[in-house]
């Protein structure tokens, strides 16, 4: 399996909609890391990097806030934007 940049936006977009859970979320990134998997070409240490940290989200001292989403998928090569729909 190849981890790429937008596999790994993709799952902290999820979080950010609430598809899933910080548990899950850190669990799959714990995962990934103690796979014998591929980075994307020319983004092993960002990957690495993001992975890890955020694999250390589910414990309390670390967590995972929302500004760093927004700067993990900044670094990742996306822009976050916020939408917000009336539901009455």
């Amino acid at each position: 399996m190849i981890i790429s940049r937008k596999m790994l936006a993709g799952m902290l977009i999820k979080y950010l909609n609430r598809e899933m859970d910080l548990p899950s979320l850190a669990s799959w990134a714990e995962e990934m890391m103690m796979k014998d998997a591929d980075f994307e070409n020319g983004y092993f240490e960002l990957l690495r990097d993001t992975l890890a940290r955020i694999g250390l989200a589910d414990v309390r001292e670390f967590g995972l806030t929302w500004d760093d989403c927004y700067d993990y998928l900044h670094r990742l090569g996306y822009d976050v934007r916020v939408e917000v729909f009336e539901t009455i």
